[in-house]
């Protein structure tokens, strides 16, 4: 009698082989030039007493050191492939992609996304016929739902999967790719269970039936069992761009803002306890950029942004939230509150530089 299979053993058979290793090198000098001189007494050199002492391993024979890995997986079979912003986001490094089967590729960087955690990188095969996962649609997910975290954990352990569920939906969080590394407000993300580890960065989060609908991004440190990744729907907007247009387009309104709460509404006095309040970060800034959308519609500091859309701005629809779901060129309708009298503006969005 024949053996049934198991639906996620089905799943991951049929998506394995679309998930790539992303290796990060950098040449020894350059990586050198980046240890601050106060280090050097701690670390281990090399009998030179020039240069650091690096595992043999961990140097190529171009004379690359391999200082991290990530995730990727393919969805054209061509050689594009989505991963994580955060991933490749050093200029200075160079990009090796590991198919499933062993074989390695340099990778061209196509574009970072300016406002997702999301990046396209490119390989160039001989042959062209690459396996691909499909893209599902994340705007459709449920609580509770089935989905599989594949990646490269760690950057050791190449072709590790993790079984999970849908446990939250639109999260937002403040995450760091690195330690010293400033903040990014990440939005409208999807939280799973399923075990999410630094090198799973940017390989994907998928349902039983096989379809990607995240790009696996975060993880919460000291936490069990929550991690977090992009909706794939950000990313097929970026990969519909660099067809259409050779790169990513996003709108810009051009303000700067404090979202409005109960707290802030208490410590500035002001009128209403929702909203985005339209403020400049340094006396050397401006609340609302010269020449921007905002600034044609006729926006100033110290408005409040009340409705885009006729939707209620507040801590669960911030602007950036309106804008996500908005192309270049599309019309937004503000409802204003300007001291005491409430106004509507039309604004015209631009793309983002």
């Amino acid at each position: 009698m024949k053996k049934e299979t198991n639906p996620v053993v089905a799943t991951i058979r049929k998506t394995l082989p679309a998930v790539v290793s992303i290796v990060i090198s950098k040449h020894l000098e350059d990586l050198e030039k980046e240890i601050p001189q106060e280090l050097y007494p701690f670390l281990p050199s090399a009998p030179d007493g020039h240069h650091l002492s690096i595992p043999p391993s961990l140097i190529d024979k171009h004379g690359m050191v391999q200082i991290g890995g990530g995730s990727g997986f393919i969805v054209e079979p061509e050689g594009i492939i989505l991963t994580n912003k955060h991933v490749i986001n050093d200029s200075k490094a160079e990009y090796t992609v590991v198919l499933s089967n062993g074989t390695k590729y340099p990778a061209s960087i196509m574009s970072r996304d300016p406002v997702n955690d999301v990046a396209i990188i490119k390989i160039n095969p001989p042959s062209p016929l690459l396996p691909t996962i499909a893209l599902g649609d994340a705007a459709h997910i449920e609580l509770g739902e089935s989905v599989l975290a594949i990646g490269n954990a760690l950057g050791l352990f190449k072709n590790t999967v993790s079984l999970g569920i849908v446990s939250g939906l639109s999260r937002s969080i403040a995450a760091q790719a690195e330690p010293n590394a400033p903040s990014q407000e990440l939005r409208g993300l999807i939280q799973t269970d399923a075990a999410i580890n630094p090198g799973n960065s940017g390989g994907p989060l998928v349902t039983l039936d096989g379809n990607a609908i995240g790009i696996n991004t975060a993880i919460v440190f000291g936490a069990q069992n929550i991690g977090f990744a992009i909706p794939i729907n950000a990313a097929r907007r970026d990969l519909h761009d660099i067809k259409q247009y050779g790169r990513i387009r996003k709108p810009l309104l051009g303000v700067r803002y404090l979202m409005i709460d109960e707290n802030l509404q208490e410590k500035m006095s002001l009128p209403v306890d929702y909203g985005a309040l339209i403020v400049r970060e340094s006396p050397s800034d401006s609340g609302v950029i010269p020449e921007s959308p905002a600034a044609k519609a006729g926006l100033k500091e110290k408005d409040i942004i009340l409705e885009c859309n006729a939707i209620r701005v507040d801590r669960e629809h911030a602007i950036q939230d309106f804008l996500e779901n908005l192309e270049v060129g599309s019309q937004m309708n503000l409802l204003v509150l300007r001291g005491v009298k409430r106004m509507n503006l039309k604004v015209i969005l631009a793309e983002r530089k």
